[in-house]
């Protein structure tokens, strides 16, 4: 076998001159030959060897050919091993009962020396298939395990651009919630500071799924940055804009760098911590509810076009008060439209939630209502991101 990987073959038959004549004309053709005597035997050699062929006589002591050939393939095994039964039956149905036992091949005895090396042939041909199948399994899952550790990675960026969990000022304390269904999501929320008193808050979320959505969501997430004003939607010449005008300007930027048919819904409220005063632009994005100190809860906004989608498309702005003890919660659609045996969450389902999670802060708050969601969809790993900015409302705090 000059040229050609040395194979490994395993002769079994009761017959010691069988044997021999086999184990004879494959050593000739560059094979390496064990044998045994028994299908016993047979297998114990199987066990410490991985076989790359297999010639089994039907009938032999203890185990037969095709109970050895099925013993033989609940072997572990690191690679196929092509087993071929040599009998002097030549029956139909004899030889579909071994090719049904898990043999590749069937030869009847006396074995033809041309016919034996044409079945060798066509085994050679199907484990230098099966071998770079495995070839390309290897390739493609260390491609996967790159692949798993560039997401991680990304993960681990995209988290960052999320502010801390909770955030407390002067008069308010705020809770942000951000979980992809993947490594990677198309949600985004956050905060920054628009003057001495008042705050800007956003949340978007980018059309699609995976890495693609993500990429837009850290593009955007740079319009938003509470530590670049300058390169800020929100702001212009150093003044904070109206919220309709940052969703108009976010609007025209995304059309203008159209790429694919990413858009994105959007909230973004101006928020006075001083008055509980919120001018608010809803672009799409499910209602934000406010949670009253009374337990009651009103929707706010009408819907909206999302921004990156028409070019005509006008962003009003609403404009209502917080009391102190009021709560705001801004959802995604990842939680409205959270999943359970009964149908979405939706906005009663919401304000359900809100009420049941009321007395809660902080960290608390949030994983209680992680919990809860994943509670109802019985699965920590959601279908859609789930993210949302939950702000409890103090009022100013007063001084002597």
């Amino acid at each position: 076998m000059q040229g050609m990987q040395r194979r490994k073959v395993l002769v079994a038959d009761d017959s010691r001159a069988q044997r021999r004549m086999l184990a004879l004309q494959l050593s000739r053709w560059g094979y390496l030959v064990a044998e045994a005597e028994t299908g016993d035997a047979a297998l114990a050699l199987a066990r410490a060897t991985d076989f790359d062929f297999v010639l089994s006589d039907w009938m032999m002591p203890g185990l037969t050919g095709p109970e050895f050939c099925q013993a033989f393939r609940d072997l572990p095994r690191d690679g196929y091993g092509y087993f071929v039964l040599l009998s002097s039956k030549s029956e139909k149905n004899a030889v579909a009962d071994g090719l049904d036992g898990g043999a590749d091949d069937f030869l009847t005895k006396p074995v033809n020396a041309g016919e034996l090396r044409a079945r060798l042939m066509a085994g050679e041909r199907i484990l230098g298939m099966q071998a770079e199948l495995r070839r390309k399994n290897r390739d493609l899952s260390t491609l996967y395990d790159a692949l798993g550790r560039d997401l991680d990675e990304a993960r681990r960026l995209q988290q960052s651009l999320v502010p801390d969990r909770t955030v407390t000022l002067d008069g308010a304390e705020m809770t942000f919630l951000m979980r992809p269904s993947g490594h990677v999501g198309g949600d985004l929320v956050g905060w920054f500071p628009l003057d001495a008193t008042r705050i800007g808050l956003f949340a978007l979320d980018v059309a699609g799924h995976g890495v693609a959505s993500a990429l837009m969501t850290a593009r955007l997430a740079g319009l938003f940055s509470a530590n670049a004003p300058d390169q800020n939607l929100a702001f212009q010449a150093g003044k904070p804009l109206p919220p309709e005008t940052v969703a108009a300007r976010l609007n025209r930027l995304m059309l203008d760098d159209r790429q694919g048919d990413r858009y994105a819904t959007l909230v973004y409220a101006d928020i006075c911590l001083q008055t509980g005063t919120v001018v608010m632009v809803q672009a799409g994005h499910p209602h934000p509810m406010v949670l009253h100190s009374s337990g009651s809860v009103t929707a706010i906004g009408a819907g909206g076009f999302p921004v990156g989608l028409i070019d005509c498309a006008t962003f009003p702005a609403v404009t209502f008060s917080l009391r102190p003890g009021d709560r705001l919660v801004i959802p995604s659609d990842g939680i409205t439209e959270c999943p359970g045996r009964d149908g979405d969450l939706g906005q009663a389902g919401l304000a359900s939630l809100m009420r049941d999670t009321a007395p809660l802060r902080g960290l608390a708050l949030h994983d209680a209502i992680i919990q809860a969601l994943a509670a109802r969809g019985q699965s920590a790993d959601f279908p859609d991101d789930v993210s949302a900015i939950i702000l409890d409302y103090a009022g100013p705090t007063v001084t002597a």
